[in-house]
């Protein structure tokens, strides 16, 4: 091989290579690439109308049509990067705090926020945010004896698909893998952002789409790479109503979730789904639905639970894993017990976490996928 050719990262994909993924990532980093899809679609409206206008046939379908909506494609391209890119519209309001009426209402009103103002945080709103990331990080209140901590960044990090970021906090793991310490991340953060959504803020899990080189610069000495491990951030902020187009595409396909039938299942070969009907499982329906709307990346839904009862008494819920990822599908794991505890807790359901042996959960079969991780056993 000629010194020059240039060689693949170890564990790189095939693509990742190529010169278009290098376009594309350099678009992502740079924060321009949510404005190409619009632009794209603003050049092949034009081109339809130029081909429309030289065949002359149904000028006002294949010319006029597509040269209308090629205006207005660029028309909103340039609004959005007036706006968004360079932040000209009027200031905008810390928005008032909502009036939840419980914690199901919280979760279920939830969302990703894909474009925040450039406010800062209040200095109440920041204080009781660094509050709460210390109090859920400490050991007793984590699953795992390998510790976990969140790091707070004021500055913009290069990250995607959410703009105008600022304030973040930074999830941080050990280095050696630790399961369970992955879960305590998704659970301890989980409940700092369900308090900050009481509150008011907008919030954004971020994971894939965290440049991990602008948030280890960020940090500085905060971070060891011999002893940390950056698992994902999560922006705090407040909700902007200046949002580029694609993002809004975007949200409204993420907005899907699977039945709470294909999540909760009553025995570990997952081919029973749960029965609302059933006292014991409808009781809890609000916490499947709190399950059943926690983010995960790229809405993955990586997570399924079996639920265990005996007559009409809740014995445990097993937490599962749908995926061999090591560490999105943890986050997304901790995240739904996070959601499963505030909501068994809003009913009056109080319990703890363990991890059982194949024998302490009972008869088999135990399939390599979902594969199980913790259990909440009731109090």
């Amino acid at each position: 091989m000629p010194p020059d050719t240039p060689q693949s990262t170890p564990n790189e994909a095939w693509f990742e290579s190529t010169w278009w993924w290098r376009i594309k990532m350099k678009l992502q980093w740079t924060s321009w690439l949510q404005y190409i899809p619009n632009l794209l679609a603003g050049m092949l409206m034009l081109l339809l109308g130029g081909l429309g206008a030289w065949s002359g046939v149904w000028p006002l379908l294949l010319r006029d049509l597509p040269l209308v909506v090629s205006a207005l494609l660029f028309a909103n391209l340039l609004f959005d990067i007036a706006t968004v890119r360079y932040g000209f519209h009027p200031a905008e309001p810390v928005p008032p705090p909502p009036n939840y009426i419980d914690v199901f209402e919280v979760m279920r009103a939830r969302v990703s926020c894909r474009s925040f103002q450039k406010q800062a945080l209040t200095e109440e709103h920041r204080k009781t945010i660094l509050s709460l990331a210390q109090q859920q990080s400490r050991p007793e209140n984590c699953l795992s004896p390998y510790p976990i901590r969140f790091e707070y960044v004021d500055n913009p990090l290069v990250v995607w698909p959410a703009v105008g970021t600022r304030e973040f906090l930074v999830a941080i793991a050990p280095n050696a893998y630790h399961e369970l310490a992955v879960v305590d991340v998704g659970r301890s953060l989980q409940k700092v952002v369900i308090e900050a959504t009481r509150m008011g803020l907008a919030t954004c899990w971020i994971g894939p789409g965290a440049d991990h080189k602008s948030i280890i610069k960020q940090l500085g000495d905060r971070f060891v790479p011999e002893r940390d491990h950056i698992i994902g951030v999560c922006g705090f902020g407040y909700a902007s109503r200046y949002i580029p187009l694609s993002i809004r595409l975007i949200t409204k396909t993420q907005r899907h979730r699977l039945d709470t039938c294909e999540l909760f299942f009553t025995d570990t070969s997952f081919s029973h789904s749960v029965d609302l009907k059933i006292k014991a499982y409808g009781n809890l329906s609000r916490c499947f639905e709190a399950c059943q709307w926690s983010p995960s990346s790229y809405n993955a839904q990586p997570t399924r639970a079996v639920v265990v009862a005996k007559k009409d008494a809740l014995i445990r819920v097993d937490f599962c894993a749908a995926s061999h990822s090591r560490f999105y599908a943890m986050v997304a794991l901790g995240i739904w017990a996070a959601n499963w505890e505030a909501g068994a807790a809003a009913l009056g359901k109080h319990g703890d976490f363990v991890e059982l042996t194949k024998d302490q959960r009972g008869d088999g079969p135990f399939p390599d996928l979902p594969r199980y991780v913790v259990s909440w056993s009731e109090r």
